[in-house]
C-alpha cells in the first residue's frame, strides 16, 4: 500500500529487508517510478528489484551513465555515442576530432568507472522546466538533446546529474554509483563494448559472444542513417518539419530495393548451386514481404522461383511437443516433420516429383490433396520459417545448395547519442499495429503474448543468426513516425489496472519524441512497412 506521507526512497528503504534483491524502482499503478520521484497518486505499489527484467534494464541504463561520466572525467570534450547492441553488449564509440580509441584508453576508461563506483557518487534526479533543460543542454553543447527536449509537449522534464555532468535519460536510474560494479568494458575496434548482467544471467556479466555478421549489418545500418542525415529522432523530426520526409522515404525504400536486387543477382550467378533459399527472422521483421520482393527480383533475373510453406509440414497435433506451460509448442523444431520435409526437398532438387502436404489448422492434421510438384533447374525453392537458419531443419540437403537469409528490423535511429531505440521496440510497434489491423487483436493481447514470442526467438532464432549467408535489415528509418499514428491510440487504451500498462507507457513515451509522419501515400505499395499498416500489393 502506498504511504503518501513518505518518499518512495524512504518506503523502499523500510521495505528492503523483506526482499532478497536490491530495490531499484517503484511500480505504482503499473507505472515505473524512479525512487527519487515525488510520491505519485495511486493505491497499488510494488517495488522493482534488481533481479527482474525492469531491474536489470535500470541497472544497465545507470552503468551507461557511469561510462559517460568516466569519459567526461578523462576528457570533457570527448562524447560517448551509444550505437547498437551486439556481441552480448552495447557497442559505443568515443568521438572527438583527432581521437583514436585503443585498448589502453579503454582500460583507462574502465579504471575510471571503477573509481567512480568506489566514490559512490550520488545520481541526482532534477526536475526543471522544458525551457530550462533546453538551455542547460545548449550550454553543455549537447545540441541534439536540447532539440529533443524542445520538441516535447510536456512543460516539465527530469534530468540526471552525477558529479558535474548532466544528462537526459530514457527511464529510471539507480540513486548512486556504489552498486554499479558489475560490468565489463572491452576494446572492440573502432569502439568499446559494454557488457552488464541481465535477467537471464543470475546477476553475472553477460559473456562476450562474437557476432561478426550481425555487427556488420548493424554498422551498415548506421551508415544508412548517415546517408539520410537521420541518426537521431530530432533529425527525423527536422526532416518532417522541413518538408524533406518524402525524400527520406524514397531513399530508404531505394536502399532496400538495391540490396534485395543484389541478393537476387548473387543467387542468379550461383543458380546451379544455390537451389534452396531459406528465409528466417524474428517476429514482425517483414519476412513475408521480403520473400515476395526477392521472388520478384529473381524473376527479373530470369528465374522462376517456387515458394513452399513450412506450415504444411507440421506434425499432427497429437504428435506436437508441449512447452513448459503444457501448451502445444508450434515454435519447437520438433513440431515439424523434418524427415518428410528433407525427403521432399531432396526429391525436388534432384528433379523428381514430390507430393505436397497441406496442414489443416482446424483439425490439426496433415492432409493430402493430391497436388504434386516438380521443378526445373531455373526454379529455386524459397522457404520462409523461423527455423530456416537451423541446420537441423535441412540436415539432408548439402550446405552448398542452401542460401540462408536472416531478416530483422534493426532500427538505426536512436533517440539521441545516449539513448537507443531497442530493435525489439521497433518490432513490437509493428506487431501491435498489424495484430489490430489484420488479426483483430487488441494491444493488451499483443503485449501479453510478447514475452512468450521473445522467449521463442531467443531459443529458436537468435542462436542461429550467425549461420546466415546474408543478413537483411528490414527497418526503415522513418517508420516510427508512421507507426505512431496507429500505435498511440491502441496503447492509450491499456488500463493502469493491468501489468502491461508498464510497457504501454514506455512505448507511449518513445512515440512522444517522434513527430507523426502523415504522407503515407509516398510509401510504395510493395514496401515492407505496408505489411503492417496496410495497402500492400502482396496481401489481398
Amino acid at each position: 500500500m502506498l504511504n503518501s506521507g513518505e518518499s518512495l526512497r524512504e518506503q523502499a528503504k523500510a521495505a528492503q529487508e523483506r526482499y532478497d534483491s536490491q530495490i531499484v524502482a517503484a511500480e505504482v499503478n503499473h507505472t515505473i517510478h524512479d525512487l527519487q520521484d515525488p510520491v505519485p497518486s495511486g493505491k497499488h505499489l510494488e517495488f522493482v528489484t534488481l533481479d527482474s527484467k525492469y531491474g536489470w534494464e535500470i541497472y544497465r541504463r545507470s552503468v551507461i551513465f557511469l561510462l559517460i561520466n568516466a569519459v567526461h572525467d578523462l576528457d570533457p570534450e570527448a562524447e560517448v555515442i551509444s550505437q547498437f547492441t551486439a556481441n552480448k553488449g552495447l557497442f559505443c564509440t568515443v568521438e572527438k576530432p583527432g581521437l583514436k580509441l585503443d585498448a589502453l584508453m579503454t582500460e583507462r576508461i574502465a579504471a575510471r568507472m571503477r573509481e567512480i563506483v568506489q566514490e559512490n557518487r550520488p545520481i541526482e534526479k532534477i526536475r526543471m522546466t522544458r525551457e530550462e533543460a533546453v538551455q542547460l543542454f545548449k550550454r553543455t553543447q549537447q545540441i541534439e538533446k536540447a532539440n529533443l527536449i524542445a520538441g516535447l509537449r510536456r512543460p516539465m522534464v527530469s534530468v540526471y546529474r552525477c558529479g558535474s555532468y548532466y544528462d537526459y535519460l530514457y527511464g529510471a536510474m539507480l540513486g548512486s554509483t556504489g552498486s554499479l560494479g558489475r560490468f565489463a568494458l572491452d576494446f572492440f575496434e573502432p569502439g568499446i563494448l559494454l557488457r552488464t548482467p541481465d535477467v537471464t544471467t543470475n546477476g553475472n556479466v553477460r559473456e562476450l559472444l562474437p557476432q561478426p555478421k550481425f555487427s556488420r549489418i548493424l554498422a551498415l545500418s548506421e551508415e544508412w542513417a548517415k546517408i539520410l542525415d537521420c541518426s537521431y529522432i530530432p533529425d527525423l523530426n527536422r526532416a518532417s518539419r522541413d518538408g524533406r520526409i518524402d525524400d527520406i522515404i524514397r531513399v530508404s525504400e531505394a536502399l532496400q530495393e538495391k540490396l534485395i536486387a543484389r541478393i537476387a543477382d548473387h543467387i542468379f550467378r550461383n543458380r546451379r548451386k544455390l537451389r534452396l533459399i531459406l528465409i528466417a527472422g524474428p517476429s514482425s521483421s517483414g519476412k513475408t514481404s521480403f520473400a515476395q520482393r526477392l521472388r520478384v527480383q529473381m524473376m527479373v533475373m530470369g528465374l522462376r522461383p517456387v515458394s513452399i510453406s513450412l506450415d504444411n509440414y507440421f506434425k499432427n497435433r497429437k504428435d506436437t511437443p508441449h512447452n513448459e506451460k503444457g501448451e502445444y509448442d508450434y515454435e519447437n523444431l520438433g513440431a515439424l516433420d523434418t524427415d518428410l520435409f528433407n525427403e521432399d526437398m531432396q526429391a525436388l532438387l534432384s528433379g523428381r516429383e514430390a507430393q505436397m502436404p497441406v496442414y489443416n489448422f482446424l483439425t490439426g492434421e496433415r492432409e493430402w490433396s493430391g497436388e504434386k510438384l516438380m521443378i526445373t533447374e531455373d526454379q529455386p525453392i524459397i522457404v520462409e520459417g523461423i527455423h530456416g537458419l537451423n541446420e537441423a531443419l535441412t540436415s539432408k540437403i548439402p550446405r552448398e545448395n542452401k542460401y540462408k537469409i536472416y531478416v530483422s528490423a534493426l532500427t538505426p535511429l536512436n533517440i539521441d547519442a545516449h539513448n537507443r531505440i531497442p530493435t525489439t521496440d521497433a518490432r513490437l510497434l509493428r506487431r501491435l499495429v498489424r495484430d489490430f489491423q489484420f488479426r483483430g487483436s487488441r494491444a493488451l493481447k499483443t503485449l501479453r503474448q510478447w514475452p512468450d514470442v521473445r522467449a521463442g526467438e531467443e531459443k529458436n532464432i537468435f542462436p542461429f543468426q550467425e549461420e546466415a549467408d546474408y543478413m537483411f535489415n528490414s527497418s526503415m528509418i522513418y517508420e516510427i513516425g508512421v507507426l505512431r499514428k496507429y500505435a498511440v491510440p491502441l496503447l492509450e487504451q491499456i488500463s493502469p489496472d493491468v501489468p502491461e500498462h508498464v510497457e504501454a507507457q514506455r512505448l507511449l513515451q518513445l512515440c512522444e519524441y517522434v513527430d507523426p509522419i502523415t504522407v503515407e501515400d509516398e510509401i510504395p505499395n510493395n514496401s515492407l512497412l505496408r505489411e503492417f499498416i496496410g495497402k500492400s500489393v502482396f496481401f489481398k
